[in-house]
């Protein structure tokens, strides 16, 4: 399949940004990035599509002229503190009917691919040791944020049947990477200042993506006849427990840790009386991803390994020293 144009929503977020920064250095398509705000870091020879915000009633005709994939990397994400009276419902406006009102816009312009990036938490939110979730395994969102993901999936399988649109669906892990904020530039922070943190005697396995394995397979997918109308996990394949993963971090910031034995289940037990439930799932469950898929059916591997992907993201860090 031939690609020559190609629209990146969520241009100037995590994800999106790196994404049309890497298109843009390879030279080989016209790229488009729809925007919420100025993203002044981006190349001048990326033609930009302002928006107020992601929404059903959004006209992107405009934007889709001569388009040929569409990487759909905008959405409402995982929220910690939630605002909104009904999440559900917020969720399903922007994740849902909005994602939904593209695609269907750009089955209409022509588009011949449509790439979605999902989540892992459409699986579910955790596994037990040793037993992976798969890209075929029946979806079990608990969450708003999974639910709303998961219907936006099957309203694209929808259109993907009744239209010429293929459609490609990825559901990345924790994603970290160079500019990594949230939980992961937390634990990055309290290593460098050489905090103890309570975590050695979690024995768990989590499966991490970098940023840079995230977007080689985004570019795997943009035009593999092997991608059409699949659904891919995506992972370094490495999975490591929180321990372990705290010990690389500060190995890499060429920090000393001390972990502290605290028994999981006390700290369970405290992260529930003061409602962190959701936290301490991430913290101390297990998520293993299966990304035998994508080898078997698109030759794709990871290209970058933990350490690297570790050393790339902490560089920074050290820089600022």
């Amino acid at each position: 399949m031939s690609v020559e144009t190609i629209l990146v929503t969520g241009g100037s977020g995590f994800l999106g940004a790196a994404l049309l920064a890497h298109l843009a250095r390879s030279g080989n398509h016209s790229l488009v990035a729809a925007l919420r705000r100025e993203c002044p870091d981006l190349p001048q020879s990326i033609r930009r599509f302002g928006f107020e915000g992601l929404s059903a009633e959004t006209d992107w005709r405009p934007a889709l002229v001569g388009v040929d994939v569409v990487v759909h990397a905008a959405a409402r994400v995982h929220v910690m503190d939630e605002s909104a009276a009904d999440p559900l419902a917020e969720f399903r406006r922007i994740n849902v009917d909005a994602t939904l009102s593209l695609a269907r816009q750009a089955a209409s312009s022509g588009v011949k691919r449509f790439i979605f990036i999902s989540s892992i938490k459409v699986n579910g939110e955790g596994t037990q040791p040793g037993c992976a979730f798969t890209a075929d395994d029946v979806p079990a969102p608990v969450d708003p944020y999974g639910i709303s993901k998961l219907e936006a999936e099957i309203g694209l399988k929808h259109l993907a049947a009744t239209t010429a649109m293929e459609v490609v669906i990825i559901r990345p892990v924790l994603v970290y990477g160079v500019g990594v904020k949230a939980n992961f530039l937390s634990m990055i922070r309290w290593l460098q200042r050489g905090v103890p943190l309570p975590f050695g005697a979690v024995d768990n396995r989590r499966s991490l993506v970098n940023l840079d394995n995230l977007i080689d397979l985004i570019v795997t997918c943009l035009d593999h006849p092997g991608a059409a109308n699949e659904t891919f996990l995506v992972s370094d394949g490495e999975d490591v427990s929180t321990a372990e993963l705290l010990r690389k971090i500060a190995g890499a910031l060429n920090r000393p840790v001390m972990l502290l034995p605290v028994p999981v289940g006390l700290m369970k037990t405290a992260a529930a009386l003061l409602g962190k439930g959701a936290v301490a799932q991430r913290v101390f469950g297990s998520l293993q991803v299966d990304i035998g898929k994508n080898q078997r059916l698109l030759g794709w591997v990871p290209p970058v390994s933990l350490k690297r992907g570790l050393n790339s993201t902490i560089k920074p860090f050290l820089e600022t020293r």
